[in-house]
């Protein structure tokens, strides 16, 4: 029987991949610092098909079981009314607002997203997160984007199905078959992305309530695996936690907690990833170049974004 976890064994975990000090005392970028430029420019050598795919979902803007909470999306000026009185330009404009964490929206969690005893990434205290923002570990770190290459890992093809059941955690034996099925590696620098399927049970049985049916997500005993094979950021389909969480008491989304505060690990959640996969297997190549932009929100807690795959 495997070891049990408990809150001594997830601490332990948590210590044996701290980076904190590893790139300064000061520093706000966590393992966004493992994306050299040789890096960058192997992502580019990635590129051999040409072909460019979204892996984000569209803005969720009606309620659903998924999404309580819908962005607004209200027009300022539309085609009916578009004439300027004074200038006579003809123009139409929006505006569009959404609360972005949760389980609909795609984005990226900043490294002040969570906290572990009081303190994020690299020992900052969570009183840094004031209510005007962030003063330290916001999503201005990747104020540039993130370009690197990027590996996304099919589960449910690994496995022989067309997608994992909420509440299953991923293990390592499961992310090294995905490796070794579609001919890939994940190496130092690098953004993995795990697909778990969640877009097609969507299209199958149509929209769920993550916090009560569920989501699969990665066991614990990944941890380490992601910290030894130098990830620099981290995407799903769905929130990288599993749930319901019943791993490790009062450790409400410890994979979220160790990945962000302890490595230093930018996360992104609720992707769109059937499309990538797709492509990955049409094309018989599963690395690709990989772009984020987040938006330059000073003080953000994370932002939505549109995560490009280019093959």
């Amino acid at each position: 029987m495997s070891e049990a976890w408990t809150d001594e064994r997830l601490r332990g975990v948590f210590e044996s991949v701290k980076n904190w000090g590893r790139w300064g005392d000061d520093d706000e970028r966590g393992t966004l610092n493992l994306i050299t430029p040789e890096k960058v420019r192997e992502a580019a050598q990635s590129v051999v098909a040409g072909e460019s795919v979204s892996c984000s979902l569209p803005l969720a803007v009606q309620p659903s079981p998924e999404n309580p909470f819908p962005a607004l999306h209200m027009m300022v000026a539309a085609g009916d009314d578009c004439v300027s009185p004074r200038s006579g330009t003809e123009a139409t404009g929006d505006f569009v607002g959404v609360a972005f964490h949760g389980m609909a929206t795609s984005h990226i969690d900043a490294l002040c997203h969570v906290f572990v005893d009081g303190q994020m990434y690299n020992g900052f205290s969570k009183h840094e997160v004031k209510s005007t923002g962030a003063r330290k570990g916001s999503i201005m770190s990747a104020r540039d984007g993130i370009v690197t290459r990027g590996v996304v890992l099919d589960i449910p093809r690994t496995l022989g199905l067309d997608w994992l059941e909420p509440g299953a955690a991923i293990t390592v034996d499961q992310l090294e078959a995905a490796e070794a099925m579609q001919d890939v590696t994940v190496s130092g620098g690098d953004a993995l992305l795990i697909a778990t399927g969640r877009d097609a049970r969507r299209r199958a049985l149509g929209p769920w309530d993550p916090r009560g049916v569920g989501l699969p997500g990665i066991h614990l005993e990944c941890l380490e695996w992601l910290h030894d094979r130098g990830v620099a950021v981290m995407g799903a389909d769905a929130v990288h936690d599993p749930m319901p969480n019943t791993m490790v008491e009062g450790w409400g989304l410890p994979i979220h907690q160790v990945t962000l505060v302890a490595m230093g690990m930018h996360l992104l959640d609720n992707l769109r990833l059937d499309r990538l996969t797709n492509a990955c297997a049409r094309h018989g190549r599963w690395h690709f170049h990989f772009t984020v932009a987040p938006l330059h929100v000073e003080g953000g807690t994370g932002s939505p974004v549109n995560a490009i795959a280019v093959l």
